[in-house]
């Protein structure tokens, strides 16, 4: 029987812990490999969407019974235009596959990073086909060179750099701030997404009345928001919440960060596959981010299983992921920055655009499960046979 294949993961965040243990599930053994230590990697301070494709992958990993107690499910979206006043409701009857179970099938989740972090790491440690080299044990020193190696280290990846692999894309006028708030006035288990002339603004539940936002606005205002002390950054709140919403406390300072949009040139080289951020970024508008790193796992792990199998030479996997990833990645980047650009703005001459759009997907259930679709699960990917068209719902 040949020894199993190897591969090389860095980067230990979200999406390199579950590249690597993706790997191993499909029957790798793998080295994960991380400068930063098991508690700088867990001290991350923010809150992350989960859509339907990110729990098919956990459950396909056997994961999902141990990170679901983890998050907070939503059951229902509220959309508004603020500059309209206008909007609409997601519900789990307009997701793409409703549940047929008896029992009302989220639409998505929200979690904290630190407890996600904590859970992959101790899964990480248990699992007998992974090497962990975190802190000052991290090595790019292997015994024999493995058969891929996965990079998942960051928006700044010191492995794409050294590759030579450049990306198109560019940095936002906005930034996003985030902040833990006590809010009522919402329905139980609710998300909300305002579209604003200053930039997206989400509200997302973590239970127990306490809610993650994520408030996009120019810069400098950021930076103004950042520095206020409790009672006046709530005044400012208060002042951007849509009716019913209303503000108690804040549970923790503020902290911003810049947002952008970019993309790798390539998404492999050699053997090496870029994944998660070290490939892609997006505006955190409809909590895309996590999801869209997370399908590049699914790929991987497909891709994988199929070389571990003997379906496909370990060494096409490179080349098969970047073409299997594509479509998903360009569709999610131009949607969420034509959303931001659309609605970040009172330009008359959209308005009526964006008033139609609205009354069409009140109205119409099959285009909110396109829609809802497509913001749930990227992309589909087409079977032999089937045409574009005949993924349309309807």
């Amino acid at each position: 029987m040949p020894p199993p294949l190897q591969a090389r993961v860095i980067g230990a965040g979200p999406t390199g812990s579950l590249a690597a243990l993706a790997l191993a599930d499909a029957g790798w053994t793998v080295s994960l490999e991380d400068p930063l230590r098991p508690d700088q990697l867990t001290a991350r301070r923010r809150a992350y969407a989960f859509t339907q494709s990110s729990r098919r992958l956990l459950e396909n990993l056997g994961l999902w019974e141990g990170v679901e107690p983890l998050l907070v499910p939503f059951h229902s979206l509220r959309l508004l235009d603020a500059a309209l006043q206008r909007g609409l409701t997601f519900l789990p009857d307009d997701l793409p596959q409703p549940s047929t179970s008896g029992s009302v099938a989220p639409i998505g989740w929200i979690g904290r990073h630190a407890p996600l972090m904590e859970h992959l790491l101790e899964t990480l440690v248990r699992h007998p086909a992974i090497t962990l080299q975190l802190g000052e044990t991290a090595s790019s020193a292997a015994s024999t060179p493995p058969q891929l190696v996965v990079a998942a280290d960051g928006p700044a990846s010191a492995t794409r750099t050294a590759l030579g692999i450049g990306s198109w894309g560019w940095d936002y006028r906005q930034q996003c701030l985030t902040a833990e708030v006590e809010l009522r006035g919402s329905e139980p288990n609710q998300a909300w997404e305002l579209l604003r002339p200053e930039g997206p603004f989400a509200v997302l539940p973590l239970g127990n009345g306490l809610t993650q936002l994520v408030w996009s606005a120019p810069a400098s205002r950021c930076r103004q928001l950042e520095s206020l002390p409790p009672a006046a950054f709530l005044d400012s709140l208060m002042a951007v919440l849509p009716d019913p919403l209303e503000a108690d406390a804040l549970r923790e300072q503020p902290r911003s960060f810049p947002v952008g949009l970019r993309l790798a040139r390539r998404l492999s080289s050699g053997k090496t596959v870029l994944v998660g951020e070290s490939a892609h970024r997006c505006h955190p508008v409809g909590g895309q981010g996590l999801n869209l790193c997370w399908r590049d796992v699914a790929v991987l792990h497909r891709l994988a299983s199929m070389a571990a199998t003997g379906s496909m030479a370990p060494h096409r996997i490179a080349a098969a992921y970047g073409r299997r990833r594509w479509p998903d990645l360009v569709l999610v980047l131009v949607a969420t920055d034509l959303l931001v650009r659309l609605h970040s703005n009172r330009h008359p001459l959209l308005l009526p655009l964006r008033r139609s759009a609205l009354a069409l997907l009140a109205a119409a259930r099959p285009l909110r499960r396109l829609v809802l679709g497509v913001m749930t699960d990227g992309l589909p990917r087409l079977r032999p046979g089937r045409s574009l068209a005949s993924l349309a719902p309807w």
